[in-house]
C-alpha cells in the first residue's frame, strides 16, 4: 500500500487571525496581511513549536542555516518586531509571542485547525500540520512520523526562499527542449594545482555543448554548475535546483605524459546512465585535447538525444594554455561583481591577451569588465570607456561571430553613447549567435528594463535564470526589474533570497531603495550600514543623505551631504551620486545641475532616468524632460 498523500489546512488563533498554509498567507478577518518572507518563516517555526521555548540559535539554524553569516541579532529582532506589529501584540503583555529574556521566544496562543478537506481512508491522510491541542476538542498526541512531516513542510517553506529562485522552469520553453548541466569534472590527480585543467575542460564542454543545438538543447552556464565543485549534492537535488533533465559528469587523471578523461551522461529523473566513455590520450597539446574531447562528448549527446539541427558556431580556442588559464581567472573575478574583483578581472584578461594577442574572448572580457567598472566604482565613465571600446572592437575584428564581443559592445554603446537601437541590435545578434549565452539574455533584460519594457525584460531575465539558475547577479537584476516596475514587495523578496546566500552581494544591496519606497527607514538604514564596509564611500554618503531626507530628518541628511561633498573635493566622483543626495535634501536646482554634469561626463547612471523612482520629483520639470530626450529615453 502506497503512503497516503497529506493535505494542508488553515490555522486560526486569536479572535480572527488565519494562517493559510497552502497559500502561505496570513489574514485577519479575511483581509490579507503583509508579512515579509523571513518574519513569516519565523512565525511558522514558532507555531510549529507552540508552547515550547525556541532559542535564537534554533531560529538561525532553521531560517538561515549556520553556513550563512548574518547579523543575526538585528535580523531576528526585526522579524519578531514585524510579527508583533502585524499581530498587534504587546511585548509587555503578549497574547501570541512571548519573549524569554536571554533565551528566546515562545508562541503561546491556542490554535484551531480547519476540518480536513479529505478523508483519512486509504489513499489520503490527515493534515500534516496538526496542533498539539484544539480549542473545545481533545486530540491524542501526534505520531512521530506526522511531527516529522510537519517539520518537513515548514522546512520546505523556509528553504524555498533560499533556493526557490534557482528552481525556475520556463513556462515558455519550446516543446522538446532539453536542459543539461555539465558538472565540474573531478580532478583525480591528487594535486589541487591541476584543478585548472579539469575546470578548463568543464568550461570547454559547456561552450561546445551550448553551441551544439540551441533550439533543442539548453546548457546551464558555468557560474551555476561550479557551485557543485567538490559537492556531495545528490542528482535529485541538482535536478531541482537547476531544472535539468540530463547531467554530464566525469573525472580527469593525468601523469607526466598521459591523460585519462571519463564522461557519462545521466538522466536525472531516474538516474539512469545513458552512456559512458573513457578517453586516453597523450598529454600533447592540452588545448587541442580539451576541444577534441568536448566535441566527442557533444557528438555522443547529439546522437543520443536525437537532435538533427546542425551545430552552431564554436569559438576557437587560444593558441596557448597560459592565455586560457588567465582567461578563466578573469572570468572568475568578473562573475563576483565587486569593484576589486572587476579590477582583478581586467588585469587577468589583459595578461591573457599579452600571452595570445589573437585571443578574441579575452578582449571581450576586457571590454565587459571595463564597461561595468563605472557603476561599481562611482567614478566617471571617461576613465574606462576608451579601453572598453577598443577591446570590444578588437574582439570583433578577430572573431565577428563571438557572442561575448557583441554583448560587450552592446553594453558600451548603451551606457556611454545612449545608442539604444544599436545596443538592441548587438544584444539580439549575440543571442542569435548563441541562444544559450546567459549573459546576453541577462544584459538584454536590463536594456529592456531601462526603456520601461518591463514585461519583455522579465521574460529575458527568466531565460537568463533558466540558463544560469544559481547566478547571484542574474537573480539580483531580476529583483531590479521588479523594483523599477514598482513591485517593491516582490523585489524585496527576490533580493532577500540573494542576501541569504551572500549577505554582502553588492547588487542586492539595492534592497534599501525598495524599503525607502515602502516607507521603512529602519530597514533601509540597516541594509545601508550592513554594506558600509563593501560600499564605496561616496555611494554610502549619497544614500544616507537621500534616505534621511526622504523621511524628513534634515539635519542627518545635510550632514551626510557635507561628508559627500568633502569626498568629491578630493577625488573624481560620478555627479549622479550628488544628484541623489541633493534630491534627499530637496534641492531640486542642485540636483538638476548635477544631472547636467553627469550628462557631459556620460555617466552610466543616466540610463536609469526613465524608470528609477528616485527621479519622480523631477518628472514634471521641463529641464528633466529635455534631458530624457537627449539621453534617448523620452
Amino acid at each position: 500500500m502506497s503512503r497516503p498523500v497529506g493535505v494542508q489546512g488553515t490555522l486560526r488563533f486569536g479572535e480572527d487571525f488565519e494562517l493559510d498554509l497552502r497559500a502561505y498567507e496570513l489574514r485577519r478577518g479575511g483581509i490579507l496581511l503583509k508579512l515579509e518572507r523571513i518574519p513569516m518563516q519565523v512565525l511558522l517555526f514558532l507555531i510549529e513549536h507552540r508552547n515550547e521555548l525556541v532559542t535564537r540559535d534554533q531560529i538561525v539554524e532553521r531560517v538561515w542555516s549556520r553556513r550563512v553569516f548574518l547579523d543575526t541579532d538585528n535580523s531576528i529582532n526585526g522579524a519578531i518586531r514585524k510579527i508583533r506589529q502585524v499581530l498587534r501584540d504587546d511585548p509587555e503583555q503578549p497574547r501570541f509571542v512571548q519573549t524569554i529574556t536571554g533565551q528566546g521566544y515562545r508562541f503561546i496562543a491556542p490554535l484551531i485547525e480547519d476540518e480536513p478537506q479529505a478523508s483519512t481512508a486509504e489513499g489520503s491522510e490527515p493534515p500534516l500540520i496538526q496542533p498539539r491541542d484544539r480549542q473545545l476538542i481533545n486530540t491524542p498526541a501526534r505520531p512521530l512520523w506526522r511531527a516529522a512531516g510537519f517539520g518537513l513542510v515548514v522546512l520546505l517553506m523556509i528553504t524555498g526562499g533560499w533556493l526557490g529562485w534557482s528552481r525556475f522552469r520556463s513556462s515558455h520553453e519550446p516543446a522538446g527542449k532539453v536542459m543539461l548541466a555539465v558538472l565540474p569534472l573531478q580532478n583525480l590527480t591528487g594535486d589541487s594545482s591541476q584543478d585548472y585543467f579539469s575546470d578548463g575542460l568543464t568550461e570547454e564542454m559547456i561552450t561546445q555543448l551550448g553551441n551544439l543545438d540551441p533550439e533543442h538543447l539548453g546548457v546551464i552556464a558555468r557560474t551555476s554548475v561550479m557551485h557543485y565543485k567538490n559537492s556531495q549534492a545528490e542528482l535529485d537535488q541538482i535536478e531541482r535546483e537547476l531544472g535539468v533533465q540530463y547531467v554530464v559528469e566525469g573525472s580527469v587523471r593525468r601523469d607526466s605524459n598521459n591523460i585519462r578523461v571519463t564522461a557519462q551522461l545521466i538522466q536525472t529523473k531516474d538516474q539512469t546512465h545513458v552512456w559512458a566513455q573513457q578517453y586516453d590520450r597523450e598529454l600533447v597539446g592540452v588545448l587541442r585535447l580539451q576541444s577534441e574531447i568536448a566535441q566527442e562528448v557533444a557528438d555522443e549527446i547529439h546522437l543520443t538525444l536525437e537532435h538533427k539541427s546542425p551545430a552552431a558556431h564554436s569559438p576557437s580556442t587560444p593558441q596557448n594554455y597560459v592565455a586560457y588559464d588567465l582567461y578563466l581567472k578573469g572570468q572568475y573575478f568578473l562573475n563576483k561583481r565587486t569593484l576589486s574583483d572587476l579590477q582583478q578581472s581586467v588585469m587577468y584578461f589583459e595578461h591573457a591577451t599579452q600571452q595570445d594577442p589573437t585571443y578574441a574572448r579575452a578582449y571581450a572580457g576586457i571590454a565587459a569588465a571595463s564597461a561595468l567598472l563605472p557603476g561599481y566604482s562611482g567614478r566617471s565613465q571617461d576613465e574606462f570607456i576608451n579601453k572598453a571600446r577598443t577591446a570590444a572592437m578588437m574582439s570583433l575584428k578577430l572573431d565577428d561571430s563571438l557572442p561575448e564581443a557583441h554583448t560587450a559592445l552592446a553594453l558600451i554603446v548603451q551606457n556611454y553613447d545612449w545608442d539604444w537601437q544599436t545596443a538592441e541590435k548587438e544584444f539580439r545578434r549575440a543571442i542569435e549567435l548563441n541562444p544559450n549565452y546567459a549573459t546576453a539574455h541577462h544584459w538584454y533584460a536590463e536594456h529592456l528594463m531601462w526603456r520601461g519594457r518591463f514585461e519583455d525584460a522579465l521574460r529575458e531575465s527568466e531565460y537568463a535564470r533558466e540558463l544560469d539558475p544559481l547566478s547571484l547577479i542574474i537573480a539580483s537584476d531580476n529583483g531590479a526589474i521588479l523594483y523599477f516596475s514598482r513591485q517593491y514587495d516582490k523585489a524585496i523578496e527576490k533580493w532577500n533570497s540573494v542576501l541569504v546566500m551572500d549577505p554582502y552581494f553588492v547588487r542586492a544591496a539595492l534592497i534599501k531603495a525598495a524599503y525607502i519606497e515602502k516607507g521603512d527607514l529602519a530597514e533601509a538604514l540597516g541594509h545601508a550600514e550592513k554594506q558600509r564596509e563593501r560600499d564605496i564611500a561616496p555611494s554610502y554618503w549619497s544614500w544616507r543623505a537621500y534616505m534621511y531626507g526622504r523621511f524628513g530628518k534634515m539635519p542627518e541628511a545635510n550632514q551626510a551631504l557635507k561628508e559627500l561633498l568633502q569626498i568629491t573635493e578630493k577625488q573624481s566622483t560620478d555627479p549622479m551620486l550628488l544628484t541623489r543626495a541633493y534630491l534627499g535634501v530637496r534641492s531640486e536646482d542642485q540636483a538638476l545641475l548635477n544631472l547636467e554634469k553627469a550628462y557631459f561626463q556620460h555617466s552610466t547612471e543616466l540610463i536609469a532616468l526613465k524608470v528609477d523612482p528616485t527621479y519622480d520629483p523631477l518628472r514634471g520639470n521641463p529641464r528633466f524632460r529635455d534631458l530624457l530626450r537627449r539621453v534617448g529615453l523620452d
